[in-house]
C-alpha cells in the first residue's frame, strides 16, 4: 500500500460544486485520494464558496485568492502582442502567486498537481523564482515532485476550432484568434510538460498531440471518470410531453466547442430531423449560456434552460442524449454521464474522442448533418435498439471508467514521481 502523501493541488476554481468538467474530474480526484492522503488546496474563489463545503471534508487547508479580472480591450491587446497564450494570461495573479509562496514556504509537499494549463503559469514563475533565491542564497529545500493534469490537448483544441470556424465567414474572427494561439499554446504547452515530473492527459488522442510537441515528453493517460452510482438508469416513466421525441444536449453553454455544437445542431440538425419526426425537439442545458445559445430558444423545437441544480432528470427525460461537437480535444464527461444512466446517444467522432467506445455497439456516430439527424430519428424510432446501446453504454461506463478504478492510477504516477525525484536530489541535487 502506497504511503500517504501530502499533496498540494492547483485548480482554477474550487472543485465544488462540481457543475462541469474541470470541476467534475477535480472534485472525483480529491474525493477518492482524500482517504488515504492529506490533501492542500489552492484555489480561486470566495470564502463564502468554502464556508459549508464538503471540500473541507476532503482537505487538511484550503487556500484561495480572488478570481482576476481583465479588461476586454487588455485581454485582445495580449492576444495579439503577448508572447504567452491567452490561456497563460487568464488567470495571471500575483495573490494567488504569494499564496503559493507561502504554502510552498510553510509545507514539504511531495507532490504539487497542476490541474490545467491556466494554473501553470503561477506554478513555472514559482519555480524561476526560487531557482534564483536558491542560487542567490545557497539555501537548498526539498523540491516536490509535479504532476501536470492537461485536461485538453489545448494546443489541438485551438487547432480544431480554427479549421471549423475558418469555413464559415460569419467566424473568420474566431478562426483568426484560434490561429494565434496554437502556435503560442504549442511553445506554451511544451515548457509547461518540461517542467513537469509527470504529465497525465485523459485520451489516448491528447497524449500522442502533446508527445508530438517534444520527444522528451511521454505522457501518461487518465482518463475522465464519471460516479456510476450517482449517475444510473432510470426506470421511471417520463412524463414530459412527447418525451419518446426529445434529444438533450448538455455541457456549460459559454464554452466554445459547447456553443459551436449548439448552433450547428439547430442550424442544420434539427431542420433534417423535423423532416422525419416533425415534432421533434432539444433541450440545450447548461450554464452560462452565450447570447447566441441563448437566441437559439426562440425557434420552434428548442428549449435552453440556463444553470440547473441537477442534470439527470432532463438526461432521463431523453429519448437520446445528442453530442454534436466538431472541435475540441479530451474526453467529455458529459458522455460518461450519460452512458452511466444508459441512454442512447448520437455523436460525432469528436464528441467520443478517446472513449473506447464502438460505433453501432455503445453510441451511434454520425459526422455530417444529415447522418446526425437520421441516426436521431432512427433511435426515437426503434426503441429496442436504443435499449441496447444504452445498455452496453452502461457497462462499459461501469467496467473502465468508474472513478475508483481510475484514481488509484494517480498514486501509481506519484511514487515513481517521488521515487525519481528522491534520486536526482540524492545525486547532488535539484534547487
Amino acid at each position: 500500500m502506497l504511503n500517504a502523501m501530502r499533496l498540494l493541488f492547483l485548480t482554477p476554481q474550487l472543485p465544488y460544486p462540481p457543475h462541469q468538467g474541470t470541476t467534475l474530474r477535480n472534485f472525483n480526484i480529491l474525493k477518492n485520494l482524500a482517504p488515504r492522503h492529506e490533501i492542500h488546496l489552492l484555489s480561486f474563489g470566495t470564502q463564502a464558496e468554502i464556508q459549508n463545503s464538503p471540500l473541507r471534508e476532503f482537505c487538511a487547508r484550503i487556500e484561495i485568492a480572488p478570481p482576476p479580472t481583465r479588461s476586454l480591450a487588455q485581454r485582445a491587446l495580449e492576444t495579439f502582442f503577448h508572447p504567452l497564450p491567452d490561456m497563460a494570461r487568464r488567470l495571471h495573479s500575483p495573490a494567488l502567486a504569494q499564496k503559493l509562496k507561502t504554502l510552498l514556504n510553510e509545507n514539504i509537499y511531495d507532490v504539487v498537481q497542476i490541474e490545467g494549463i491556466e494554473m501553470a503559469s503561477a506554478w513555472l514563475d514559482e519555480r524561476r523564482t526560487t531557482s534564483d533565491e536558491h542560487v542567490s542564497s545557497s539555501v537548498l529545500r526539498r523540491p516536490p515532485s509535479v504532476v501536470f493534469d492537461d485536461h485538453n490537448a489545448e494546443w489541438t483544441l485551438q487547432k480544431t476550432a480554427y479549421e471549423t470556424d475558418r469555413k464559415n465567414p460569419r467566424r473568420w474572427h474566431g478562426a483568426l484568434y484560434s490561429r494565434i494561439q496554437f502556435d503560442k499554446l504549442k511553445r506554451f504547452e511544451r515548457d509547461v510538460c518540461l517542467n513537469a515530473n509527470a504529465v497525465v492527459t485523459v485520451s489516448l488522442q491528447d497524449a500522442e498531440a502533446v508527445a508530438s510537441l517534444d520527444a522528451r515528453i511521454k505522457p501518461i493517460v487518465i482518463p475522465n471518470g464519471v460516479d456510476c452510482e450517482y449517475y444510473v438508469p432510470s426506470q421511471e416513466v417520463c412524463a414530459k410531453p412527447l418525451a419518446e421525441i426529445s434529444v438533450v444536449f448538455t455541457g456549460k453553454m459559454d464554452f466554445r466547442p459547447n456553443v459551436d455544437a449548439c448552433v450547428w445542431f439547430a442550424d442544420e440538425i434539427l431542420p433534417l430531423l423535423r423532416q422525419e419526426i416533425p415534432l421533434a425537439h432539444v433541450s440545450f442545458v447548461g450554464q452560462k449560456p452565450s447570447a447566441q445559445v441563448f437566441a437559439l430558444q426562440e425557434r420552434a423545437g428548442i428549449e435552453v434552460t440556463g444553470f440547473v441544480p441537477d442534470t439527470r432528470p432532463y438526461i432521463a427525460d431523453a429519448a437520446v442524449f445528442a453530442v454534436p461537437l466538431r472541435m475540441g480535444s479530451g474526453t467529455r464527461l458529459k458522455v460518461l454521464e450519460a452512458m452511466a444512466m444508459g441512454k442512447a446517444i448520437v455523436s460525432t467522432s469528436f464528441g467520443v474522442s478517446g472513449i473506447a467506445c464502438e460505433n453501432g455497439r455503445e453510441v451511434l456516430i454520425a459526422d455530417d448533418a444529415r447522418e446526425f439527424a437520421h441516426a436521431v430519428a432512427l433511435l426515437m424510432c426503434d426503441t429496442e435498439k436504443a435499449r441496447a446501446l444504452g445498455m452496453n453504454a452502461r457497462k462499459l461506463a461501469v467496467e473502465k471508467y468508474e472513478w475508483q478504478k481510475l484514481v488509484p492510477r494517480f498514486e501509481a504516477i506519484y511514487a515513481r514521481a517521488r521515487d525519481d525525484n528522491n534520486t536526482k536530489n540524492s545525486q547532488g541535487g535539484v534547487l
